[in-house]
């Protein structure tokens, strides 16, 4: 019989086991291996059925067993323990209290008070499944490793009902979906509540005069707070319940939906939160990618609403405090929704009072050359409606630029104002525990923290210890492996019978190459199977072999994906290689963190440069796995030659099926005559020095480089910091800040069409110029009705290539040196040559003001 309704009864603690619950709500337990092994010594079965879930262990304790759990005085003073733990982690002075107090005594600026951090997902842990793949893995990296060093985030983010699927295989091996419905009180959450017990509520008003009410849950992530808004109440009809049914799916409609809801809605969450909490209002508001985007809207609402700023006004003061991250390399990668769509949620009965549709519009149309007619872009309303932004990897920072570089005419590719911020991943949560206290007890925390004691000869890991450890990380994943595999015979409609063979699945002795990601087209899972024999080859080496551990899903419309997993299958269904070469249904978090650590070799094999990150092989590396990958997204900025191997890529061959060709037998050849062959020199002890002198050089120098901790620093100095200098200029009664600026760039437009430069001249330039010959260029321009201190005269000056471009150009300002009747001026500079070669110089005006956050960001630019 089918229940009509489902809810939890949660357990009631005896008093002496009452801080379990604080221990099982703090996502902190995911992280804290004492905390786990607390939960799992409870009783070890059940902890294990439960995949680690500290909350679902605990409602499914009998009385009993709780009673004698609370009369045992030694389990009872481990519980106190670690709660006094974590209220002192809660609490202490940590990296951002430390710097900010640095800070104060140096007279420098404050750190932000608050940060909000929206992303359309969250991975924090299995037990609470609101990701899909890389972006909300590395979201819920950023909250934990904030953290740690006690920055003060809030992330915002939504509550799916199914959170995303459920991968499983067909028979044939075609990928099938399901969506196990979440019950939010078996989750480690907490509701929002008001003062007198009910449940909080944000409203948002829709197109068609609906209105959109949400709750508002809330995930202890150690100090971070994150909220979850959550459709599915009873003051909203079937569809607006459905709002946020899953993660990833529906219509187009259903997509912009959720992000007026994740945006707007979450914005009014932040403020619901900080009244109930009396917490600090955010001073920046971090958007990472564009499913966030409307949250500017909301705040230029709230802006008109309660000061009577200006459109323009309020658009200024919401810019100064907002940081944009893209994650994606490919247009296609961006949501895009019909303009038309996105009008009926703004214009009409709709429209919001100071918020005019088409203002609205025109932040996300690309009216640009070469943008779509009638689309409304998140990615591009993010970058217009932030003060900075950022790629996530040296390279994606350089292919953002250029991507973007439309929005930006008159500019060059280089100075389009897209920085980077290399990702990096959270150690605690994906380094395996036992490696993790080997290395605690044997290196110092700086040495921990830097790398160095993995080098140092005496009082560290030998060369044994350290073999000993990457086997049992080996073992520990064809364990779990052969489990999968049989789960997943089984759910094909295997017999128990036909199974045998599952228990020679992966070998504990074998080289073993991990494959894990999502599944689109440009990652390429199946490169590998270019050349069906020679991978075959490989895989069954009488000496040397290879075996593959492969997971991933592909989004449920893309048929083309799932048709390379079935590809995949089908390939490792073959009997002549099933124990060699195995794909794992469901990739997630709980497998990662077994997957990751027992691979010797990390591949990624994507089409350069399609990846903008790509983190799975930074978590493989600081468990001592070596990455064997395309130069792409992080890998690019920190390979070097000694913590891996770099696939050789066929740049410049346009037809895709030859560059696979040549690319897939480069992968071949580095296995086959470089990684295996090293990975199986054994000295006289059977141990691979020259493989664990690459292990030891990977861990001590690439480890500290792709800590997410190292990735939150960068975050808080290159742009959260400099973002609330900027918010401050332009907060504050009235606003007076950002109402000047907004005049001042009213200005400046209406008058940009009468800005010119009339005439160049140089001086000093000899028919021989010589390196230390002096030169002086001089700049006359016309302002019309600007003033001289309104701009910038600026000389760019370099190498020329036989194309006359400089490609590599510095920039240097000139001097106002006269005035003239009807807005003519002046402008010059005197320089010394201080490099031979072919040499040039081109000048232009930017726009100047101190409260730009570069001379790009009106867009304007005159070129002589």
């Amino acid at each position: 019989m089918r229940a009509i309704r489902r809810f939890t009864v949660r357990t009631v603690l005896p008093e002496a086991l009452s801080a379990l619950d604080d221990l099982a709500l703090n996502l902190r337990w995911s992280w804290h291996a004492p905390t786990r092994e607390l939960f799992a010594s409870i009783d070890p079965t059940l902890w294990e059925d439960v995949h680690g879930d500290p909350v679902k262990l605990l409602g499914a304790l009998t009385s009993e067993r709780l009673t004698e759990l609370a009369n045992d005085g030694d389990f009872v003073a481990r519980v106190q323990g670690l709660a006094a733990d974590l209220g002192t982690y809660l609490s202490e002075p940590r990296w951002y209290q430390q710097e900010a107090s640095r800070r104060a005594s140096a007279g420098e600026a404050e750190l932000p008070r608050a940060i909000a951090y929206f992303s359309a997902e969250f991975g924090i842990t299995a037990a609470l499944p609101q990701y899909s793949g890389g972006l909300g893995i590395l979201a819920g990296d950023h909250l934990k490793s904030a953290s740690d060093l006690g920055v003060p985030i809030i992330g915002v983010g939504l509550l799916y009902g199914a959170g995303y699927f459920r991968q499983s295989l067909t028979r044939d091996g075609w990928q099938s979906e399901t969506y196990p419905l979440l019950d939010p009180d078996n989750l480690p959450l907490t509701l929002l509540r008001e003062p007198d017990g009910t449940p909080a509520r944000v409203t948002l008003a829709l197109a068609g005069g609906a209105e959109l009410h949400a709750q508002v849950w809330r995930a202890d992530v150690g100090r971070v707070a994150l909220l979850l808004l959550d459709s599915n109440v009873p003051e909203n009809d079937d569809a607006m319940r459905r709002v946020t049914d899953r993660l990833y799916g529906g219509t187009s409609e259903h997509r912009l939906q959720q992000e007026l809801l994740l945006g707007m809605g979450g914005v009014r969450a932040l403020r619901l939160h900080a009244r109930l909490s009396d917490g600090p209002e955010p001073e920046v508001y971090h958007c990472n990618e564009g499913h966030a985007g409307f949250l500017g809207v909301e705040r230029m609402r709230e802006l008109v609403e309660a000061e009577g700023l200006s459109f323009d006004a309020a658009l200024e003061a919401v810019r100064s405090g907002t940081v944009f991250t893209t994650h994606t390399p490919v247009p296609a990668g961006i949501d895009r929704f019909d303009a038309g769509l996105v009008a009926q949620y703004f214009g009409g009965a709709a429209e919001l009072p100071g918020i005019p549709v088409d203002r609205v519009l025109a932040l996300g149309a690309e009216s640009y050359e070469g943008g779509g007619e009638g689309i409304f872009n998140m990615a591009v309303m993010g970058l217009r409606m932030a003060k900075k932004a950022n790629g996530v990897a040296q390279l994606h920072g350089t292919v953002s630029r250029g991507m973007f570089a439309p929005l930006w005419p008159g500019f060059d590719v280089s100075e389009v104002p897209i920085g980077s911020v290399t990702n990096g991943v959270h150690a605690p949560t994906w380094v395996d525990p036992q490696f993790a206290e080997a290395q605690a007890e044997h290196f110092s925390s700086d040495e921990l923290a830097d790398g160095q004691g993995w080098l140092k000869a005496e009082g560290g890991i030998d060369d044994d210890t350290l073999w000993r450890l990457r086997g049992m990380m080996r073992e520990r994943l064809v364990e779990d492996a052969r489990k999968r595999v049989r789960a997943s015979w089984l759910r094909r409609g295997a017999s128990p019978a036909e199974l045998g063979w599952v228990d020679d699945v992966l070998d504990p002795d074998v080289l073993t190459i991990g494959f894990a990601r999502r599944v689109p087209t440009y990652k390429r899972l199946t490169l590998m199977l270019r050349d069906q024999d020679r991978l075959r080859k490989l895989l069954t080496d009488p000496e040397r072999p290879i075996q593959i551990v492969v997971a991933g899903k592909s989004h449920p419309a893309d048929e083309q994906g799932i048709r390379l997993i079935q590809k995949l299958v089908q390939f490792a269904d073959d009997p002549e290689v099933r124990t060699r070469i195995v794909f794992l249904p469901n990739y997630d978090i709980e497998m990662a963190q077994t997957l990751y650590p027992g691979t010797d070799v990390w591949l990624n094999n994507p089409l350069r440069p399609l990846e903008a990150c790509g983190t799975s092989g930074m978590k493989a590396a600081l468990n001592g796995s070596l990455n064997l990958s395309i130069l792409d997204g992080w890998w690019d900025e920190m390979y070097d030659g000694h913590n891996g191997w770099a696939i050789p890529t066929a740049d410049g061959v346009e037809d895709a099926d030859r560059r696979d060709d040549l690319e897939a037998a480069a992968l071949y050849d580095l296995i086959e005559n470089t990684v295996a062959p090293r990975f199986y020199d054994r000295d006289e002890h059977g141990l691979p020095l020259h493989w664990l002198e690459n292990v030891r050089h990977t861990l001590a120098t690439l480890g500290p480089k792709v800590q997410a901790t190292r990735m939150v620093r960068d975050y808080v100095e290159q742009l959260y910091a400099p973002v609330a200098l900027s918010y401050r200029d332009a907060d504050g009664p009235g606003h007076t800040g950002a109402v000047e600026l907004a005049e001042w760039k009213a200005k400046v437009r209406a008058a940009w069409p009468s800005v010119r430069v009339d005439h160049v001249e140089s001086e000093g330039l000899h028919d021989a110029v010589k390196v230390g010959d002096h030169v002086t260029v001089k700049a006359f321009v016309s302002l019309g009705d600007l003033a001289p201190s309104d701009v910038e005269v600026q000389m760019n000056y370099g190498l020329v290539a036989d194309n006359d471009e400089i490609a590599d150009f510095g920039t240097a300002s000139l001097e106002l040196t006269d005035t003239y009747e009807g807005g003519r001026h002046q402008f010059a500079r005197a320089f010394t040559l201080q490099q031979a070669g072919p040499f040039g110089y081109a000048v232009r005006i930017v726009p100047k003001h101190a409260d730009l956050a570069a001379p790009t960001e009106l867009a304007l630019v005159t070129n002589a």
